[in-house]
């Protein structure tokens, strides 16, 4: 069998940065991870609570993370930004007193900035986002996922692959199906290639998405 490697892992320092940046000694380190999860969670919740998107996508691509001795700076990529931005300002502090109570850093401030996507849907994130709400609906698989693609390449990408596993369409028997357009070259290093996977509750069960976007070869 072919073994699979994550895309995003195996192009550290070529094309792909890390999404957290701090440096910790190793009996810290532990800390810190879990401090970033709580972080990246406490902010998915939060704006999975306070906003309800028509189409169902939150529209977070991604989380950044930096860390410095008294300060934690967090960046949010997000696809439709102005409904924390825009109206109220406050909502973005409400999210920080949030964040803040999960984490108990008293020492340490926490910075919070909101970045939007320009193309949203060269993200796959926002792509599994779109798909998840359509399964949702109980719309066909395969006619989500060929919408989904139609976007991905009119947002101007090379390639993307879809791919969801589970009991689809509420089938006895769960199976793996996958849909690929364009070129998705995962063995090269070069290429520049954006990867999710994404759980999505349906009625019959927990489906898995799983997203590659081949982007440009640098």
């Amino acid at each position: 069998m072919g073994q699979k490697i994550h895309p995003l892992g195996f192009r550290l320092g070529t094309t792909q940065s890390h999404d957290s940046i701090w440096f910790a000694q190793p009996t810290n380190y532990s800390e810190n991870l879990k401090e970033d999860k709580i972080i990246r969670d406490c902010i998915k919740n939060y704006i999975q609570k306070t906003i309800r998107i028509s189409s169902g996508v939150e529209g977070i691509g991604r989380i950044k993370i930096k860390k410095r001795i008294d300060l934690i700076q967090v960046i949010i990529y997000m696809a439709v930004p102005k409904l924390l931005i825009e109206g109220k300002p406050r909502r973005i502090e409400e999210l920080q007193i949030n964040v803040q109570k999960k984490l108990n850093c008293v020492n340490r401030k926490l910075n919070i900035a909101i970045t939007r996507i320009p193309n949203a849907y060269r993200d796959p994130n926002i792509l599994a986002e779109f798909i998840a709400g359509q399964l949702k609906n109980r719309i066909p698989f395969r006619k989500a996922i060929k919408k989904a693609i139609e976007l991905a390449e009119q947002a101007g990408t090379k390639g993307v692959q879809v791919q969801i596993a589970g009991r689809i369409d509420g089938k006895e028997i769960a199976r793996v199906e996958w849909i690929r357009e364009g070129r998705v070259p995962l063995q090269t290093i070069r290429a520049k290639i954006d990867y999710c996977s994404y759980p999505v509750r349906t009625i019959y069960g927990v489906l898995g998405i799983k997203v590659w976007i081949f982007l440009n070869k640098e």
